[in-house]
């Protein structure tokens, strides 16, 4: 049964399949084992992201192609979402369910147009062509404030199930870390939960496919492939689309938890530098890379600060190592830790516990 539910394509580390379930009954009861505003936020944050961030290896780490127009369609998601429910006077599911489909419809349309004039260009160039498209994308939605509130944004409400202020139960649930809220807040969560379980399983069925495993003969040897039969073409524009519609998805998702989007929140040039990094620190061509690298990255990104502050405390009678450990300095550590993870792992994290449970193996078999 698990193995069909991972489409055969099983972690093949015990080590990994151990950090797996760990990663995933966190995530899973997060609300219940870190109640809170701030943890339950960096709990979807991290969920969005691994969606994000699934969608993008299908194109970077099973096929071979860079692009740097991911956040665009990562952001047209949003803005469906956002449009859908800001133009009506009261959310309704409806509104939501056209905001959802609309943005599929322009990911769909873009990333089919972007992939037909577009990839019978090699490597760099198709990843400028992606990036200058995806900064004008970024420029109409800055200056249409009409549309899209411009760099203001804009604040929507959300079917009254999925808000706050909706009650399953007056009386918070007592648990051994706190106690919860059952609103529709909670109800968001696992909205989003389910919602990221579903494209992650559905992403793992497809590179594990024929169609799958062609992508993976591209990416190795494209002029190979191309030789054996297969429209090299064809079949990258296809990748192209489903990666673009997979991201939509994500930014709806983002939308619905955040209750607001702007430029900033899910279009800027940082969220796709954050993509990248991820998918090194995980492991290109692993799709499990995506849950690892997520987890590692927003909670470094939301508790590194909280950390120094401590560390800065703790060393306060020590020359220079206060002025090192300073919360603002967040981000030079961060990067220390990321040519750290690159330098220990250059295939990821999820590669190296692979490589080590190979070899684990061909010692036991001497």
């Amino acid at each position: 049964m698990l193995q069909r539910l991972l489409s055969k394509d099983l972690p093949r580390s015990r080590w990994l399949a151990a950090l797996l379930v760990v990663l995933f009954l966190g995530l899973a009861f997060a609300p219940f084992l870190f109640p809170g505003v701030k943890a339950l936020n960096v709990a979807a944050k991290i969920l969005i992201f691994v969606a994000l961030v699934t969608s993008f290896d299908l194109l970077l780490g099973y096929t071979g192609i860079v692009s740097f127009a991911h956040t665009m369609f990562f952001g047209i998601g949003a803005y469906g979402v956002a449009i859908g429910l800001s133009s009506v006077e009261e959310a309704s599911w409806g509104a939501l369910l056209l905001g959802v489909l609309g943005a599929l419809v322009v990911s769909s349309v873009l990333s089919l147009l972007i992939g037909l004039f577009s990839l019978r260009v090699r490597a760099i160039f198709f990843a400028m062509i992606t990036l200058a498209v995806a900064s004008a994308f970024l420029t109409l939605a800055s200056q249409l404030s009409d549309f899209t509130g411009g760099e203001d944004g804009l604040t929507f409400s959300v079917p009254e199930l999925l808000a706050p202020g909706f009650e399953l139960s007056e009386t918070p649930l007592v648990t051994p870390f706190g106690e919860v809220n059952l609103n529709g807040k909670l109800i968001t969560y696992y909205l989003v939960f389910l919602s990221v379980c579903a494209i992650f399983l559905t992403i793992l069925r497809i590179v594990n496919s024929p169609f799958g495993r062609v992508l993976q003969a591209i990416r190795e040897n494209d002029f190979r492939a191309e030789a054996l039969g297969y429209r090299t073409v064809i079949y990258r524009t296809l990748s192209n689309v489903l990666s673009a519609l997979f991201a939509t998805l994500a930014g709806c998702l983002l939308a619905i938890w955040l209750r607001y989007n702007g430029p900033d929140t899910s279009l800027s040039f940082e969220i796709m530098l954050d993509i990248l990094l991820i998918v090194v620190i995980g492991g290109m061509g692993t799709l499990y890379g995506a849950l690892i690298g997520s987890v590692l990255f927003v909670l470094a990104q939301s508790y590194l600060q909280d950390l120094l502050r401590l560390a800065g405390e703790a060393t306060a009678g020590i020359p220079v190592l206060p002025a090192l450990l300073t919360p603002d300095r967040w981000l030079l550590w961060l990067g220390v830790l990321f040519v750290l993870s690159v330098y220990y792992f250059p295939t990821g994290i999820v590669g190296k516990l692979r490589e080590r449970a190979v070899l684990g193996k061909l010692k036991g078999l001497k």
